[in-house]
């Protein structure tokens, strides 16, 4: 054992030297145009959501988001969530490609950043969402005086049954104190032949260091078929990995 500590030891430490800044985006539905380093892991987790809706309580530990910076301006992206309702079960998996057109104001320079994001839908464990389906969204991101606004457009088929849908979504983000930003976002979902689902969420974000992150967040329903309410919490670290990063960067 104390051998194998010497191993690894030397490989953490190098790992956690390379700290990349915490730029993945938590608690919201909807995303900003930007992507990770290359090189550069981003994880974001959800270590507690509860939701109520309709009478019923639903918890969901944990939910996991994991970016890559593949190359410049382009990452590849994981995600899932547990449910505990009243069984526990693998909910919303995807794989998505998420890369920035044009660089603004998110990557330091001026004017709108503009990205794009398609994602395949896999299965859940859930018996009635066992169906492939897929998504495409834009995101264009602006300032507006002290704001930071994130605005999403896009739709697909869904896992249920390959049935349409359309979604989109604004945040909003306002430096308070150094390190510290109150969130705004509204949202919705609507496919075909249900009742819409649109819901909006305030919150805040904590930049405990460049490479960590803490999130909290509550989130109301604006329609019927929306939960009734939601709170979730968690929290983003980035890293870089040397090898990945001196590949990512390699030169054509």
């Amino acid at each position: 054992m104390k051998l194998g500590w010497r191993i690894v030891l030397p490989e953490l430490l190098l790992v956690a030297s390379t700290a990349a800044p915490a730029s993945a985006y938590r608690p919201f539905v909807s995303t900003d145009a930007a992507v990770a380093d290359p090189g550069a892991v981003e994880i974001e987790l959800g270590y507690f959501s509860v939701e109520r809706a309709r009478g019923e309580s639903t918890f969901t530990t944990p939910s996991v988001v994991l970016n890559y910076g593949l190359v410049r301006n382009w990452e590849a992206v994981a995600e899932f969530g547990i449910v505990n309702s009243p069984g526990f079960d693998i909910t919303d998996p995807a794989l998505s490609l998420k890369g920035v057109l044009r660089e603004g104001i998110l990557q330091e320079k001026p004017g709108l950043s503009v990205a794009v994001e398609a994602s395949l839908l896999l299965p859940s464990t859930r018996p009635d969402v066992d169906h492939f389906g897929f998504q495409g969204v834009a995101i264009v991101s602006a300032g507006l005086g002290p704001f930071i606004v994130h605005v999403n457009g896009g739709g697909g088929v869904d896992r249920v049954d390959t049935r349409p849908f359309g979604i989109w979504g604004v945040i909003g983000e306002l430096p308070v104190v150094s390190r510290l930003r109150v969130v705004g976002e509204v949202a919705g979902e609507d496919v075909r032949g249900e009742r819409p689902v649109h819901s909006a969420l305030i919150g805040l974000i904590w930049q405990v260091a460049s490479s960590v992150s803490v999130d909290a967040g509550v989130r109301l329903g604006l329609t019927e078929a929306a939960p009734d309410w939601q709170f979730t919490a968690g929290v983003t670290f980035a890293f870089g990995l040397p090898f990945l990063s001196r590949a990512a960067r390699k030169p054509d």
